[in-house]
């Protein structure tokens, strides 16, 4: 399985093309990511152990998957429990 995801990946970039020059096309992606490096970096100096750097890591990982879009749409409220009736708390 590793060798058809090595395939599609060196497929689908071209060879001659840095990953900075393609964070370019995608402003917000790069802001993300510059936000890890600074965690992973400790630019705050406020990180003493690991493991507070991997929570911040984990945390902002799921920021970045969360759907804004979807969370938007009329009708969509996830942050209300159901009872166990169907209705909202």
């Amino acid at each position: 399985m590793a060798e058809r995801f090595s395939e599609m990946e060196n497929s689908s970039v071209p060879s001659k093309v840095t990953l900075e020059e393609r964070l370019k096309e995608y402003p917000e992606l790069k802001a993300k990511i510059e936000t890890l490096l600074g965690i992973i970096e400790n630019a705050g100096g406020d990180i003493e152990k690991a493991a507070e750097a991997e929570r911040r890591i984990i945390e902002e990982l799921r920021q970045m998957g969360k759907e804004q879009e979807y969370n938007a749409k009329p009708g969509v409220n996830r942050k209300e429990k159901k009872t166990s009736t169907g209705t909202r708390d």
